[in-house]
C-alpha cells in the first residue's frame, strides 16, 4: 500500500506526473488565456470578466469561474482631476502589481516543492514608481518607456536549504514576471460599427 505524499498542498507523486506528461506531451498543457473588460459610461470604470480558458486546445467553463472585478481609480486622483462622486476602486495597475507579487510566489513555490525544499514563510511586495504624463496626453506617446521606474519586488522568505540564487531562479519562472519583464507589444484590432452608405 502506498502512502499519498502532500506538501503545501500538492501530491508530489501526481505532480511528478504531470511533469512527465508535460515533458512528453508539451502540446497537451498549452493554455489559452483571455479577458474582458466592459465600460461603465464613467472614465476609468470597467467591469473586467473572467471566465472561461483553454487547455491544449480544449475551452473549459464553468459557471463557477466566472470572476468580475470592478476596476476605477484612486478617489483622491479622481476627486482632483474632477469626477463627480469619486468613489475608491480597484486600479489596474495595482491589480498588474499583485498579480506580479502573487505570481511570484507561484514560481516559488511550485519549484520549491518540485525540488524538496520546504517552505516555512513568504511574502512578496511589489511596488513602482508611476508618471500619468503619458495617459493624460501631457507627453507624447514614444515616452512611454518613462511611465513606470524603479519596479521592485521584495521577497521575504524562511524554511530550511534555502539558496538566494536559486529563490531568484524560481521567481523569475513566474509567467507574470516573464509578461511584465519581456519586450513585446500588443497586436491591436479595432472593431468599429461599419459604415452604412446612402443612396443617392
Amino acid at each position: 500500500m502506498t502512502t499519498e505524499q502532500v506538501t503545501h498542498g500538492i501530491d508530489l507523486e501526481t505532480l511528478e506526473e504531470f511533469a512527465e506528461h508535460a515533458a512528453e506531451r508539451p502540446d497537451a498543457v498549452q493554455l489559452g488565456l483571455g479577458a474582458s473588460a466592459t465600460y461603465e459610461g464613467t472614465c476609468a470604470h470597467s467591469l473586467a470578466k473572467i471566465d472561461s480558458y483553454e487547455l491544449g486546445g480544449e475551452t473549459i467553463a464553468r459557471e463557477t469561474r466566472e470572476y468580475t472585478l470592478p476596476y476605477g481609480g484612486w478617489k483622491e486622483v479622481l476627486d482632483a482631476g474632477g469626477w463627480v462622486s469619486a468613489t475608491d476602486r480597484m486600479e489596474p495597475i495595482e491589480v498588474a502589481l499583485s498579480a506580479l507579487a502573487a505570481c511570484i510566489n507561484v514560481g516559488i513555490t511550485i519549484n520549491a516543492v518540485a525540488n524538496g525544499v520546504d517552505i516555512e514563510q513568504l511574502q512578496t511586495r511589489v511596488r513602482t514608481e508611476f508618471d500619468p504624463a503619458v495617459l493624460f496626453g501631457l507627453e507624447e506617446l514614444k515616452e512611454s518607456d518613462s511611465v513606470f521606474e524603479n519596479v521592485t519586488a521584495e521577497i521575504e522568505i524562511d524554511g530550511e536549504d534555502l539558496d538566494n540564487d536559486l529563490v531568484d531562479e524560481w521567481a523569475r519562472r513566474a509567467p507574470v514576471y516573464t509578461f511584465v519583464s519581456l519586450v513585446q507589444d500588443v497586436n491591436m484590432t479595432i472593431n468599429t460599427p461599419v459604415e452604412v452608405t446612402g443612396d443617392d
